[in-house]
């Protein structure tokens, strides 16, 4: 299965950067891809951390969510939305200081179908005497993982498992989708420029690693105009830890051929799900 990693640099305006994921996934669809997975905050990068707020939409309805299924029908992709805020049951946007939205990802079908939601369930928050950042201070924690079924057209049904950016520290999560089958791993995300440098591909190919799946992270990737700088380097990774594809700087796609015979090949020269212990 051919996929597609979506890197973009976000800016505080909607549908500027509607209209420039808009010409990357057609860019992805034409040359093949039958996935292709948005960063987080794909549809804006705002002044501030509450603008987000501003454009949350109820679940099941909005300009947003709108356009995902548009785009997933138009181009006949499995479409996993990088992430939009959903607004939280009971809050809206005349909550002020106190509403906070759900981070989620969302999958759409090549039909426009919703075939999975998850909320980001690990909140980043970050402190080095110079630079500090909290989400939890405009978005809740989702409750629960998410997974889904994609069936290919060579034939194969990959069981795809669902996370957001900070979740890639927590191999808990990853371990218990290998648990329910998953051969497939999203992680969209927007790694700052510090912990990106450090951290970001390790984390990604342990996850890979240590659970013979193959695994997509598109990310936001350059400086963005509120002044935050994201670490990009997108990129696509198979079952024995391999980077198949990277877009380093900039918007742009990563593109690679998933290959389930190979994912099927490692788990059977290397059965380590099988010797866990824990």
């Amino acid at each position: 299965m051919k996929a597609a990693a979506i890197q973009t640099v976000s800016t505080p305006r909607v549908e500027e950067n509607l209209a420039t994921a808009a010409a990357l996934l057609e860019q992805a669809a034409r040359a093949g891809a039958e996935l292709a997975v948005l960063p987080e905050y794909f549809c804006l990068f705002g002044q501030s951390d509450a603008d987000k707020l501003l454009i949350a939409e109820p679940f099941g309805q909005g300009p947003l969510q709108e356009w995902l299924a548009g785009q997933a029908r138009r181009l006949g992709l499995w479409l996993a939305g990088g992430t939009i805020p959903l607004r939280a049951r009971g809050e809206d946007t005349e909550a002020g200081a106190d509403a906070r939205a759900f981070n989620a990802l969302l999958v759409f079908s090549p039909e426009g179908r919703c075939a999975a939601r998850y909320d980001k369930m690990h909140l980043f928050r970050f402190n080095d005497g110079q630079r500090a950042y909290d989400e939890s201070q405009t978005l809740k924690a989702g409750l629960k993982p998410a997974l889904f079924d994609l069936p290919s057209r060579d034939g194969h049904t990959w069981r795809v498992g669902l996370s957001v950016c900070y979740d890639l520290r927590f191999a808990e999560l990853y371990r218990h989708y290998a648990a329910q089958g998953a051969d497939l791993l999203l992680a969209p995300s927007a790694f700052t420029w510090v912990t990106g440098q450090a951290h970001w591909q390790t984390l990604l190919r342990a996850r890979a690693i240590e659970n013979l799946a193959c695994v997509i992270a598109p990310g936001q990737g350059g400086t963005h105009e509120n002044g935050r700088r994201t670490w990009g380097h997108s990129m696509l990774i198979n079952a024995w830890g391999q980077v198949l594809a990277m877009q380093a700087e900039g918007a742009g796609v990563a593109l690679a051929e998933l290959d389930a015979a190979h994912t099927a090949a490692c788990r059977a020269s290397l059965p380590a799900l099988a010797h866990r212990v824990l």
